[in-house]
C-alpha cells in the first residue's frame, strides 16, 4: 500500500523490559520485522529516539542547561541507530546511519539527496541525532525527515495500540480512535506525539499511523493496508 515509509522507533522500544540501555534480543526482534518488510520492496527510513539513555526534558536533566541536555539526547540516538544498524546487517539488510550531527567515523552526515538515493538503491536509512537542533524532539525530526524524503506515511511504533482519549494505563475507560484528524489531536491536547510534529504533518498533509510495537508483525500489517492502530489524516 505504501512505497516509501518512515518508521519512528522510540528509545524505550529498544530497551524493552530493561528500562535502560539496549535489549539486544528485542533489537534483533525488531530488526527481523524490518527485514521482513524490506523483502516486500518497501523503501524504509527509520528515526530512532534516545529516551532509553537520556532525554533532555526528563527529571535527570532538570538542573542542566536545556541545550546541553538535548545534545546529550542526540548522542543517545546515535548509540541506538548503531545498534539497529548492526542488527539489520545481521539480517542481511543493507543500511546506512545518517546523523544530523557530523560524526564521520561512525555515520554519514545527513544529506537529503544522498538519503533519497540510498532508499532508491534499496537500503534502509536510519536517521540519528534528531534534527541536529536543541528544543526539537525526535518526533519532530521524524515528521521533518518524512517530508524531506517524500514518504507516503509516517508510522510511529509505541507501547499502546493507537491514540486514546486519555492515557489507557491510567484511565480504563479511555476510548481508542481508529481514525482522527490532526486538528482534533491538537484541540484535545492528546500527547501521543509532539505537538510540533503533528502541526508539521497537518500543514503538509502527511498521514500518520500510530500503532503498537508489542504485537509481532504489526509493521507488515500496517504497510499492507490492514486497519492497525490509529490513522491520522486531515
Amino acid at each position: 500500500m505504501y512505497k516509501r515509509v518512515l518508521l519512528k522507533l522510540s528509545g524505550e522500544a529498544l530497551a524493552a523490559d530493561l528500562g535502560f540501555g539496549v535489549d539486544v534480543t528485542r533489537v534483533h526482534e525488531i530488526a527481523a520485522e524490518i527485514a521482513d518488510v524490506h523483502t516486500m520492496g518497501v523503501e524504509l527510513a527509520i528515526v530512532v529516539g534516545g529516551g532509553n539513555f537520556f532525554r533532555g526534558v526528563a527529571e535527570q536533566a532538570k538542573n542542566m542547561d536545556r541545550v546541553s541536555a538535548d545534545h546529550m539526547g542526540m548522542l543517545a540516538t546515535i548509540i541506538n541507530a548503531l545498534a539497529v544498524q548492526d542488527a539489520l546487517e545481521k539480517q542481511n539488510v543493507y543500511c546506512r546511519v545518517m546523523s544530523a550531527i557530523e560524526m564521520n567515523q561512525v555515520s554519514e552526515p545527513y544529506i537529503r539527496r544522498r538519503a533519497i538515493r540510498h532508499l532508491e538503491k534499496g537500503r534502509v536509512v536510519i536517521f540519528a541525532a534528531g534534527t541536529g537542533n536543541p528544543y526539537f524532539s525526535t518526533d519532530t525530526a521524524a515528521s521533518l525527515r518524512a517530508m524531506e524524503i517524500k514518504a507516503d506515511v509516517l508510522m510511529k511504533a509505541t507501547k499502546v495500540e493507537g491514540i486514546y482519549s486519555a492515557d489507557p494505563v491510567l484511565h480504563k475507560d479511555a476510548v481508542k480512535f481508529d481514525q482522527i484528524s490532526y486538528m482534533e489531536i491538537l484541540q484535545r491536547n492528546l500527547r501521543v506525539m509532539d505537538m510540533t510534529a503533528v502541526s508539521l504533518c497537518k500543514d503538509n498533509d502527511l498521514p500518520m499511523i500510530i500503532f503498537s510495537m508489542n504485537q509481532p508483525g504489526n509493521i507488515r500489517r500496517v504497510i499492507a493496508g490492514e486497519k492497525v492502530g490509529s490513522l491520522v489524516t486531515t
